[in-house]
């Protein structure tokens, strides 16, 4: 259903910017099978309508996301005659195709491999990596940045619920914070899954706290601000990417606050794109649009190493590209070099983007 009913994303020829004359050639690496098939699926929407826009000739190629890796990705691609591949939702696929495609100067952009040994490996072997996804860090930095700019006057606390990463976000949090001389009044572990908060929010409010940022999931936030609610408490609550989850038992209230990378179109080029693709039938999520960003950017990227007689990983490292996420770049470093994190609001069943005082920070 989803290769016939893109056939008719024509209509999207126009929301990635002007065409781009020559077509490159990119492999797009995403799961084609297992249990992985729908977000395989959801690269390969966006970079097929990508692709549409700019001109570009995609080489799909599948990959196992097996824990020993999948050796023939590589050889797929450089045999192919793929100046970039983008894609690699397995950090297992990626760690063994890499060598290879760096022998082959063919740079590779990572939807979603996190792992911050990956990049460092690849910094230290010169291999152009690139990573559209955020960077180890830049959740915890950007909840600093919006603590700082929106919370200095108030008195805030620090929760979480005990998990190793729920405890290593906001330790981070607080460490930052402190750096900037913001002390929070009240730190503190919770249990986890519990049908009333009660508790907590009391102490939280004996305390002083007004602002509160949990390390938990969204069961445990929409029962703390539940019960919050229930004692008519004055507190605001916001939390991180775990929130991005379904509703338990206790829906989710509205005004709860997170740090989140956006699910879904907060530029108007993503707007767009999403209402092309929804009259074709096609829900533009997941990796819909990181994988069209990334083939634009790609594309735009050949366009200019092409005029300039220069490697494409060089391009890819100093110049910016407008796509439906907004401008990309990436620094020295191969990270993006913008925090793609945005404050963001729950209200009538989605989160939806807040004015982002921080930005720029």
């Amino acid at each position: 259903m989803l290769r016939r009913l893109l056939f008719g994303l024509i209509p999207m020829l126009a929301l990635a910017g002007p065409a781009i004359a020559a077509g490159p050639r990119i492999a797009v690496v995403a799961p084609l099978s297992g249990p992985l098939a729908i977000l395989g699926e959801q690269v390969r929407a966006g970079a097929r309508a990508a692709a549409k826009a700019s001109g570009a000739e995609l080489v799909e190629i599948g990959e196992a996301c097996a824990e020993e890796g999948d050796n023939a990705i590589a050889p797929a691609v450089v045999s192919a005659g793929a100046i970039a591949a983008i894609g690699f939702l397995c950090t297992e696929d990626l760690q063994s195709a890499l060598p290879a495609l760096a022998d082959a100067n063919i740079p590779v952009l990572t939807l979603s491999a996190r792992s911050g040994v990956l990049m460092e490996d690849a910094l230290k072997w010169n291999r152009p990596l690139f990573r559209l996804a955020p960077a180890p860090g830049m959740e915890a930095q950007k909840a600093v940045d919006v603590i700082a700019a929106e919370w200095a006057t108030e008195p805030f606390a620090l929760i979480d619920d005990g998990t190793i990463h729920a405890r290593e976000l906001v330790e981070a949090v607080r460490l930052k914070l402190e750096e900037r001389g913001m002390k929070p009044v009240f730190v503190d572990t919770y249990r986890p899954a519990q049908e009333q908060q009660i508790g907590l929010v009391r102490r939280l409010a004996r305390a002083g706290a007004t602002r509160v940022f949990v390390g938990g999931d969204r069961g445990d936030m929409a029962i703390i601000l539940r019960d919050a609610r229930a004692e008519r408490l004055p507190l605001t609550f916001m939390g991180g990417e775990m929130l991005m989850a379904a509703d338990t038992q206790v829906k989710l209230a509205n005004g709860a606050r997170a740090i989140l990378l956006p699910a879904d179109g907060v530029t108007p080029e993503a707007i767009a794109l999403a209402a092309a693709m929804k009259q074709a039938g096609l829900v533009a999520e997941g990796y819909v649009f990181p994988a069209h960003a990334a083939v634009t950017a790609v594309s735009r990227a050949a366009a200019a190493a092409g005029a300039a007689n220069r490697p494409l990983a060089d391009v890819l490292r100093q110049q910016t590209f407008p796509t439906v996420l907004g401008p990309i770049g990436f620094g020295d470093d191969h990270e993006l070099r913008d925090n793609p994190y945005l404050q963001m609001e729950w209200r009538d069943g989605r989160f939806h983007p807040l004015g982002n005082t921080a930005e720029g920070e």
